[in-house]
């Protein structure tokens, strides 16, 4: 076998972060040779997150963990505070992160874009990971060639910090992309301010903050006389997993700023399996 993909996880000791080291630990071609966290420092990621050692100590300090650990890819699943930053560091680092952290904007992505091809490295950020929610986005971008109306909601854990989600907003960019005229409505009288949900580009979107939901979205349609709705369910956080997995290891082959997972699948040749 070649040489195995060194991996960095940032946020390891978090519930993404530590399903991530799971996940890498279970691919031969891949190696957890680093993770950053402000929790358990100097522990073994291994006894946190695999229930077992595997001598990879967290760090709480990005700048050297990226030295000491000499990664190819990073993954950040963390929070968006200083979010910008991080993926600066790994960029000037030589390394290429995977991103699942929401809440950048766009003068951040574009000031990234840059970046990455000065630097002639690939990052890929993605708003989902999860297989079947690119391919309800595609689905959505599609159906919007049919119907002028559509509203989109998102429905996450109540630990989210940013709303609406970025699946939310990377689904109703792509609708637009394909139609962008919404159907007008009757002026309408809202008795709770902000029922109506907010709006991007005449999409409306409504996020809904409660326990027992984990990632979950529906794009609603509607046409005379029929509506369609396209939904996608994330159960769990190993949902994710096949979409970082396959980040990690196109993410190398790439120069420039991948933004949506959706940029990959269609040239993966075992999306099938996944």
């Amino acid at each position: 076998m070649a040489d195995k993909i060194r991996v960095l996880v940032v946020g390891a000791c978090g519930k993404m972060g530590s399903e991530v080291v799971r996940a890498i630990d279970g691919e031969p071609d891949l190696e957890l040779v680093g993770a950053v966290d402000h929790s358990h420092t100097g522990e073994d990621i291994g006894s946190i997150a695999l229930g077992r050692t595997n001598g990879v100590l967290v760090d709480n300090n990005l700048e050297r963990a990226l030295a000491k650990a000499e990664p190819e890819v990073c993954v950040d699943f963390t929070r968006p505070e200083g979010l910008f930053s991080r993926i600066q560091t790994v960029l000037n680092a030589g390394v290429h992160p995977v991103v699942g952290t929401t809440g950048l904007t766009q003068v951040e992505l574009a000031d990234l874009s840059e970046l990455c091809n000065r630097l002639q490295k690939g990052a890929i950020i993605a708003p989902n990971f999860a297989i079947g929610a690119l391919l309800m986005m595609k689905f959505a971008k599609e159906a919007a060639r049919f119907f002028p109306a559509v509203e989109i909601i998102e429905l996450h854990h109540p630990k989210k910090v940013d709303a609406p989600s970025g699946t939310a907003i990377k689904t109703a960019e792509m609708i637009l992309e394909t139609q962008t005229k919404q159907q007008s409505e009757a002026t309408q009288i809202e008795s709770v301010h902000g029922v109506r949900g907010g709006e991007l580009g005449g999409v409306r979107i409504h996020s809904v903050r409660l326990p027992g939901f984990v990632a979950h979205q529906e794009v609603i349609f509607g046409g005379p006389g029929q509506v369609l709705t396209i939904r996608h369910d994330s159960m769990n956080r190993e949902s994710f997993m096949p979409g970082v997995i396959l980040a990690i290891r196109k993410v190398r082959e790439l120069t420039g700023l991948v933004y949506g997972l959706d940029k990959l699948i269609g040239h993966h040749d075992d999306t099938d399996s996944i």
